[in-house]
């Protein structure tokens, strides 16, 4: 079956939080309300900050990266017999009706064992147009041509001149029939046109239906941070696609927990087996193989290398969840900016007018990029713990199992570690 998630229930006292301020800069004379950072999904699935833990920065309202006005998300999650476990995820930057106003953007490689398509004109130009797709390795060709597809049936005007779509992918094969060729190009444009602002799901939707961080189940992710700058409220947000790292890796907000959590782990059982010079298993795959793929976005106003410096940020995060990053792990991200709307004249030259010789933006100044740099950190952390606790134990192709990351037991941790000392006797 195709889904976008289970439907929401009623909401719980921790789900009913303040939305504070809708997004987009917002001016000190007229303060944005700072939101209380939402417990859980809306489906009602946990997210970190349910099991106690505590994240710096102050997250904008739906502590996701649709909180940067105007960015829209959609998934087409497929899920059905024993060996489906896929998706895509969409993502927008100027939302769907939109797609031909090209955003500064950058591209960072942490390793290269992956794929990002377009980035190439990315690295040259400093832009790209038009949505963003995420979905698994096998099948990132279609998703490059489901982008198409879309544009072509409902921007046709786009379409006449040339494309070069962002379609990016980790490896679900563990879990999923990645041969299968279950993702068609109707999904990817399902997944385009269900984009919504808002709050979204995260954990085993869209693309990152399939996917495992630390050999526990993990998948989509989501998180967000305001930054004031000149009087003026941005907002960054992060998402990722968490496919990477080995249990004895995992640190949860600075705390080491490899070895605490390293009983149920079915998949170092089977990548052990299946190492270089191994036998006795299909997948050959080492621990700590996968993929992430993130995507940071931004209403602060900037230039192309800086929203490069902004991707490079996102290893600061993974290393914050305890990862060194596999050789085996395609680590890819893309980072862009929604300001200076306009700014950039559209790739085909015929809609240069004699009045527009000229583009212009208007930028924060390096100097002034720190807090920017902190944001994006924070949010990649998260954004990547959100993926692992908005999860439930999974089971696909050949039996294959994944374990949730035990909540109970991280909570418990956590409580133990800020609990006040005993007073002295």
């Amino acid at each position: 079956m195709s889904t976008q998630g289970p439907e929401p229930p009623a909401a719980t006292p921790n789900q009913a939080e303040s939305t504070g301020n809708p997004g987009g800069p917002a001016s000190r004379e007229n303060p944005p309300t700072r939101p209380t950072p939402r417990h859980h999904t809306p489906s009602g699935l946990p997210r970190a900050r349910s099991l106690g833990l505590r994240f710096r920065g102050t997250p904008a309202t739906a502590n996701a990266i649709t909180d940067v006005p105007g960015i829209e998300v959609g998934y087409q999650t497929l899920i059905h017999q024993d060996n489906v476990r896929t998706g895509v995820t969409a993502i927008h930057p100027r939302g769907k009706e939109n797609p031909g106003d090209p955003v500064a953007a950058g591209f960072h490689s942490q390793n290269g064992n992956g794929e990002m398509t377009g980035v190439a004109w990315i690295e040259e130009s400093g832009t790209f147009s038009g949505p963003i797709a995420i979905t698994n390795t096998h099948a990132v060709g279609i998703a490059h041509a489901g982008i198409i597809a879309w544009a072509n049936r409902y921007h046709p005007e786009q379409a006449e001149s040339w494309l070069l779509p962002v379609a990016a992918e980790t490896w679900d094969g563990y879990l999923n029939d990645i041969n299968g060729h279950h993702v068609t190009e109707e999904i990817v444009i399902a997944a385009l046109e269900a984009a919504t602002t808002g709050p979204i799901e995260e954990g085993s939707v869209g693309g990152g239906t399939g996917m495992n961080a630390y050999q526990f189940k993990a998948g989509s992710g989501t998180s967000s941070r305001v930054v004031d700058y000149n009087d003026t409220s941005y907002t960054v947000g992060v998402f990722v696609q968490a496919n990477f790292g080995r249990r004895d890796e995992l640190t949860i907000t600075g705390v080491y927990l490899g070895e605490e959590l390293a009983a149920d782990n079915p998949m170092r059982d089977r990548f052990t087996a299946a190492a270089p010079g191994g036998a006795g298993s299909v997948i050959a795959a080492p621990a700590g193989a996968g993929s992430v793929i993130a995507v940071v976005a931004t209403d602060a106003p900037l230039f192309p290398s800086q929203c490069k410096a902004f991707a490079r940020r996102v290893t600061s995060g993974l290393a914050r969840t305890g990862t060194t990053g596999s050789h085996y792990s395609g680590d890819l991200f893309l980072a862009f900016s929604t300001a200076n709307p306009g700014g950039f004249t559209p790739g085909d030259p015929r809609t240069r007018t004699p009045q527009r010789a000229y583009d212009q933006l208007t930028f924060i100044p390096w100097g002034c990029l720190d807090p920017f740099y902190e944001a994006v950190v924070q949010a990649t952390e998260e954004a990547v713990l959100n993926s692992l606790v908005a999860n439930n134990e999974m089971t696909g192709r050949d039996g294959h199992r994944s374990p949730a990351l035990p909540r109970d037991r991280i909570a418990e941790i956590v409580a133990s570690r800020t609990a006040p000392a005993a007073p002295a006797h």
